[in-house]
């Protein structure tokens, strides 16, 4: 007999039950009353056991509709490759990347004129409070919420380079835009972090309960400054990040990806 309370051996049959494709993503999840009568249950332990579940992001409840099984469908990224100019691309980095992978891309934008915050700052080596560009991009695959991303540019480095405060895309992407005026990134520094989003990500990326978003954030240099600061926020259920480091010829092209 289960020390547990009862909604959570509901919840845990029933997570047991959506990963082995008993329940498939993006289908509809028995009724809370036919629920209650396989596990010999009130109408209440159910709702609590599948409240459970759509905390950790598996379903997703439609008022009066029932719950539904997430549906997800994982964008992989290489950020071993992304901005680097050595691989080919037809436009920026990101629609590059999306439609390589068989997606489509879209994006909208805006540019503004903001005061560096202390993170900011410490990463641009720019006082605080100094004027930087920013540039931010609401991004989507395949018409779905994908990432935000927020784009610190430097005072001095907008003089050089004007059109960076253009409101509209750079068709060939920045950092190839600031290579061309001899402003090339050598280098990058990323961290990566991982937290529940705030209210206005949440609304944003169309995030459900329990889903976080992880953040990823890439100082650029050129030989001898900074020149930008990238912070892109991701749905944590759509995405996967993956480095390719050293010498890889022992790697198989059939491994798991």
């Amino acid at each position: 007999m289960s020390s547990q309370p009862k909604y959570r051996q509901l919840a845990d049959a029933l997570r047991r039950e959506i990963g082995n494709g008993t329940h498939e993503p993006g289908k509809r999840m028995p009724s809370e009353s036919d629920l209650a009568t396989r596990f010999k249950a009130s109408r209440n332990t159910v709702r609590s056991g599948l409240a459970l579940l759509v905390a950790e992001g598996l379903i997703t409840s439609s008022q009066g509709l029932g719950y539904d099984v997430v549906k997800h469908e994982v964008f992989d990224l290489n950020a071993s490759k992304f901005e680097n100019l050595e691989f080919p691309q037809s436009g920026d980095a990101y629609s590059t990347d999306v439609t390589n992978a068989g997606r489509r891309p879209s994006q909208t934008f805006r540019v503004e004129m903001r005061p560096a915050t202390r993170d900011v700052a410490e990463r641009l080596k720019v006082t605080i409070g100094a004027t930087t560009v920013l540039r931010f991009c609401h991004r989507f695959v395949d018409d779905v919420p994908w990432s935000t991303q927020a784009t610190y540019y430097p005072e001095w480095l907008v003089e050089e380079g004007p059109r960076l405060t253009e409101p509209g895309d750079i068709a060939e992407g920045t950092t190839r835009y600031l290579a061309g005026l001899g402003i090339s990134q050598v280098g990058y520094f990323d961290e990566i972090s991982t937290r529940m989003p705030t209210p206005e990500e949440a609304r944003l990326l169309q995030v459900g309960a329990g889903v976080p978003v992880m953040l990823w954030t890439r100082t650029g240099y050129s030989e001898h400054r900074p020149i930008r600061c990238t912070t892109t926020t991701f749905r944590g259920d759509l995405n996967r990040m993956n480095y390719e480091i050293g010498d890889l010829s022992a790697r198989s092209e059939n491994e798991p990806k």
